[in-house]
């Protein structure tokens, strides 16, 4: 109880509401199969399992318990620097703006693929599922890193010190590198650079804008 007060105390508005929602979607696909990922994961546009809906609902889809854990530590880790910042409103909107670049930049990856492949990769690729939050997540780590350059991030695994600009800046690195070499396919690498992409897009336009801190 003292535990879930703390959390409640610590976190803001938003974040708190969106990790509450991940959790209980989280523990409800547990009890119900294959049945919510064959409905609210991301299919390719193309697939018969598409629907425009699954846009907005993968990003509370996630397939085992790290996936989830790591991607909210990380929203309740720099969301709520950045919602504290921003207010909930700034911060939602930045939040489903990476999110839904994520998917885009998934999307048109998955479509560049598609074009190329015989009928038997393309149904494997339409019957390829797409979840988790980790395209918002990744656009967090780029807000923080362009607002925090030079704050100091220790890695949990492996334990080493860097600023938040030199951190983001290799993270991105190896997320392209992945993506572009194929390794890792059960990972959404375009997803994560989209949503690393869209999130430097939009704080460069409020930057120019002077809309960056209000």
């Amino acid at each position: 109880m003292a535990l879930l007060e703390n959390f409640s105390r610590m976190t803001t508005p938003v974040v708190k509401r969106l990790i509450i929602i991940n959790i209980i979607v989280w523990i409800f696909t547990k009890f119900t199969g294959n049945l919510m990922y064959e409905y609210m994961s991301l299919f390719y546009v193309g697939s018969p399992f598409f629907h425009p809906y699954q846009i907005i609902t993968h990003l509370f889809m996630h397939g085992d318990f790290f996936h989830i854990f790591f991607n909210m530590y990380t929203l309740w880790l720099f969301g709520c620097i950045l919602e504290n910042m921003w207010g909930s409103n700034k911060f939602l909107l930045y939040y489903f703006v990476t999110g839904l670049g994520a998917a885009g930049l998934h999307e048109l990856v998955m479509y560049l693929q598609a074009s190329s492949m015989d009928p038997q990769a393309l149904a494997v690729l339409n019957s390829i599922p797409t979840v988790g939050a980790s395209g918002a997540i990744f656009g967090l780590l780029i807000a923080y890193g362009m607002l925090f350059p030079n704050n100091v991030l220790t890695l949990i695994f492996p334990p080493v010190s860097l600023k938040a600009k030199y951190f983001v800046l290799i993270f991105a690195g190896i997320e392209l590198f992945f993506g572009l070499a194929g390794i890792g396919g059960n990972v959404a690498h375009f997803a994560h650079l989209g949503g690393a992409l869209f999130g430097w897009l939009l704080m460069l336009y409020w930057k120019k804008t002077n809309r960056m801190y209000h």
